[in-house]
């Protein structure tokens, strides 16, 4: 596994792309937070902490991870 960080204000997201399924979850979940068309595509600032580690919590794979 090789997590990548992506830090906001209040909390830091961890994404591993060896293990993702591109199920979409995070992506239909928070589009301001997780959009594959921007760089970098994760901005955790973007939303309340809350709705981020829901929507994280819902990765099937679970290529998503958090630290508050």
């Amino acid at each position: 596994m090789s997590f990548k960080e992506y830090r906001g204000e209040k909390i830091t997201v961890y994404f591993d792309g060896e293990i993702c399924q591109h199920a979409g979850e995070c992506v239909k979940g928070l589009p301001e937070v997780f959009n594959v068309k921007a760089r970098p595509w994760i901005s955790p600032g973007q939303a309340e902490v809350n709705n981020v580690v829901e929507v994280i919590k819902r990765c099937p794979s679970g290529a998503l991870k958090y630290k508050r």
